[in-house]
């Protein structure tokens, strides 16, 4: 009977409540336990901020896709790198340019975006056939070591003042300390990371919507709120233009880290949607991400910013991909 299983759709909520929490908190941790051993080691905080900073929000996402392949649900693992980066673009970018006015510099133009659009391009290749092979993982993965030597070499040159900020919030600590709590934040972000997959994947059995739907939505949603916590704050401190460079890296290390732990681990199929709707949604918000740089900066020069207009322009069409979404659960 339908009520036999309420106690267990329940506990599958509250697992995603856990694991959603459990995440973030850990995620802080693990990142200012390993930005504390290679501050004492001697690595410069620039390198650091560049580097373990700004990839470290990502770490949920890696976590779940690595327990959601293990798990044998790789779907969900593709569905959450997707999503998560429709998300950092659709609803972190645009909420943070609703709440402030963000900044924009050459070298975003220059330096990150091309790269983000090579790999969202590459990915869109692999993607296509709606098979991610052990071969296609690893050439992602792989092809995160030059991307992230590339971006570094290149903001060597265009250290900004909000940057220098950014950097110098990294708190140093001893080894004792740092390796607890990395060694904490990283035990904590693997089993909640467990706790969340499982109850994604029973929420999705209980509701029969496909574990993909709920890797692109409630997962997504959920593993880039250190991304939007991180943003707001920083727009709220004034460091408004650290968002969207962290939005920028956090993209790449999702399309070459997470999505290719499925393929590497469990090799998978999915449906064609995967391509023709969400990997279109994501390169175009991409693309669209691009023009509006572009476009503020021909307009406004070394005064550019993406403002409440374009904020409010990729929120609506966050939400209309959600209502698509919405459709196709519904079909």
């Amino acid at each position: 009977m339908l009520l036999d299983n309420v106690p267990t759709i329940y506990v599958a909520v509250l697992a995603i409540l856990a694991g959603f929490v459990g995440l973030i908190w850990a995620a802080d941790r693990f990142v200012a336990g390993a930005a504390a051993f290679a501050l004492n080691f001697g690595v410069t905080p620039m390198i650091i901020g560049l580097t373990i900073v700004s990839f470290g929000t990502s770490a949920p996402e890696v976590l779940v896709s690595l327990n959601a392949a293990l798990a044998g649900a790789g779907d969900i693992a593709v569905g959450n790198a997707l999503g998560s980066n429709i998300a950092n673009v659709g609803l972190v970018l645009a909420i943070t340019a609703l709440i402030a006015r963000i900044p924009v510099q050459t070298h975003i133009l220059k330096d990150e975006m091309p790269i983000l659009l090579v790999i969202t391009v590459i990915a869109g290749f692999f993607l296509i056939d709606a098979k991610l092979s052990r071969v296609e993982g690893l050439i992602l993965l792989v092809a995160l070591i030059p991307a992230l030597a590339l971006i570094v070499w290149r903001k060597r040159k265009s250290f900004s003042a909000t940057e220098q900020a950014q950097e110098e919030e990294i708190k140093p600590m001893g080894n004792t300390a740092a390796a607890l709590w990395f060694l904490l934040g990283l035990g904590v972000l693997i089993l909640s990371s467990k706790v969340l997959v499982w109850g994604a994947q029973s929420t999705a059995e209980y509701f029969h919507v496909s574990p993909l739907i709920i890797g692109l939505t409630v997962l997504a949603i959920g593993t880039s709120l250190p991304e939007l916590a991180a943003s707001v704050v920083s727009a709220m401190k004034g460091l408004h233009d650290i968002a969207l460079g962290n939005v920028i890296g956090s993209n790449i290390f999702n399309l070459l880290a997470v999505m290719s732990l499925p393929g590497i681990i469990d090799p998978i199929s999915y449906e064609t949607a995967v391509f023709y709707r969400d990997y279109l949604t994501m390169a175009g918000l991409t693309f669209a991400l691009s023009i509006l740089i572009l476009l503020a900066l021909r307009m406004r020069g070394s005064n550019a910013y993406i403002g409440r207009l374009s904020g409010g322009l990729l929120l609506l069409s966050y939400l209309a991909y959600i209502f698509v979404l919405v459709q196709a659960t519904q079909a």
